[in-house]
């Protein structure tokens, strides 16, 4: 009787140890520049389990000022392979941390074509020389470091995050950095911060998990071609949704103050009509409300923001305030 006791507990404490989440450090020795499921994984992580680890810029410069990739563009850190993740589930990626590493960032002195009329507006060509940012980490401002004389008093409130996160695409494709699509990629949202979650469709096994592109600041749109880039410190952590009723078609973003749904096409419009439609399935998802109901509740309480002009796909989000939600009587 002795025996099987002393087995039972060794059996019990085994398991429990197996159990608890740990704090795993990952520092890259390798950036890429794709989405793609044929990318061998640099870490295999666990569900629970803290990912501590840090991305360089959007041009290969670390915290150093060094430069580790040449001729990249958006080079992030992983991919992740996320154990248990399958083909039709779910991922939710949360940040646990989000922190600069270094106290400057760089942007370009530049207007898209997309966001006026005139071209000529452009000003700056990819050869120009990049406008660099002080960071104030006392104050969470930013500053222009070669002061202007209508700029030398203009600072802008900063708070990292970032621009990149996304899983393989699916099937053999290889998506460019500057991209984006249903598994998410560059989506240049400025609510993908601390405390933020993001849910992403897996299309391989282990979903192949990319993360990077630093921000401290970004206007909506991404008018300069770039945001005020910069590298960052990390971590997160995830969680499996495994195979929903009903696959999520595009990216959600969710945080503590909205629930949020990503449409992402060639045109405002039809993005637009993705961002809407994923918060229909959402709200019906969540809530069980019928298409009456929820014609009600879209319509008083929506809100959009054009996130991203520059890149292949232009990116419309829905928004809906979690306080709006709360007279709902979930199902």
């Amino acid at each position: 009787m002795k025996k099987i006791l002393i087995v039972a507990i060794l059996f019990i404490s085994l398991v429990s140890s197996a159990q608890v989440p740990k704090i795993v450090k990952f520092i890259p020795t390798q950036y890429y520049s794709y989405f793609s499921g044929a990318t061998t994984p640099s870490l295999n992580i666990k569900v629970g389990d803290t990912i501590v680890t840090s991305s360089i810029d959007c041009e290969g410069f670390d915290k150093n000022g060094i430069k580790l990739i040449q001729k990249a563009i958006n080079p992030l850190t992983g991919p992740f392979f996320i154990e248990g993740a399958e083909e039709g589930d779910v991922v939710k990626i949360t940040f646990i941390d989000i922190k600069f590493s270094r106290n400057t960032a760089f942007t370009l002195p530049y207007f898209h074509p997309r966001s006026m009329h005139d071209s000529t507006t452009q000003l700056a060509n990819n050869d120009s020389e990049t406008v660099t940012w002080n960071l104030d980490f006392k104050n969470q401002t930013a500053s222009l470091q070669d002061k202007t004389p209508h700029l030398k008093n203009y600072k802008v409130a900063i708070e990292p995050f970032f621009g990149c996160v996304g899983l393989a695409a699916p099937k053999d494709q290889m998506i460019n950095t500057t991209d984006s699509g249903p598994f998410g990629g560059n989506m240049d949202f400025n609510r993908i911060k601390k405390n933020a979650s993001v849910y992403l469709p897996v299309y391989h096994r282990g979903g192949l998990l990319y993360i990077g592109d630093g921000h401290a600041q970004q206007g909506d749109g991404e008018i300069n071609l770039c945001a005020l880039e910069t590298s960052l410190d990390y971590s997160f952590v995830v969680d499996i949704i495994k195979k929903p009723i009903k696959q999520i078609a595009y990216p959600r973003v969710e945080d503590a103050e909205y629930i949020m749904t990503v449409g992402m096409d060639a045109t405002l419009d039809n993005s637009l009509k993705i961002a809407t439609k994923g918060m229909l399935d959402w709200l019906q998802e969540a809530y069980d409300l019928n298409i009456v109901e929820a014609t009600q509740v879209m319509g008083s309480a929506l809100e959009y923001k054009i996130t991203e002009i520059v890149d292949p796909k232009v990116e419309v989000v829905a928004m809906i305030k979690k306080k709006s939600l709360a007279g709902i009587g979930k199902k």
